[in-house]
C-alpha cells in the first residue's frame, strides 16, 4: 500500500545511519527478507515485480523498523450500534 515504510539503521563505523525504503505509489508495498547474511528491503508492485532494493550486511543492522499504513478492513470495523434501539 502507499505508505509503507521500512527504516533501516545500520552500523558505520563510528556512527550509524538511517536510511528508508517507501512505497510510493498506490499498489505497491514494501517486502523485507534475510538471506544468507544479506538483509534485503524490496519495494515491490502489485504484480511481485521488484522496483528497486536496498541490501545491507545482517552483521550491520542495528534496527529494521516496518511502519505499515493502518489498513481499514471489514473485519477491523467497529460494529454500529441501531439507533433505532
Amino acid at each position: 500500500m502507499k505508505g509503507d515504510r521500512v527504516e533501516i539503521v545500520v552500523d558505520a563505523g563510528d556512527t550509524t545511519r538511517t536510511y528508508e525504503v517507501v512505497a510510493g505509489r498506490a499498489g505497491r508495498r514494501v517486502e523485507t527478507a534475510v538471506r544468507r547474511g544479506v538483509v534485503e528491503v524490496s519495494e515491490v508492485t502489485r504484480n511481485g515485480a521488484v522496483v528497486r532494493t536496498a541490501r545491507f550486511m545482517a552483521t550491520r543492522v542495528l534496527a529494521l523498523v516496518e511502519q505499515p499504513v493502518p489498513r481499514e478492513d471489514s473485519s477491523e470495523r467497529p460494529l454500529r450500534e441501531d439507533p433505532k434501539a
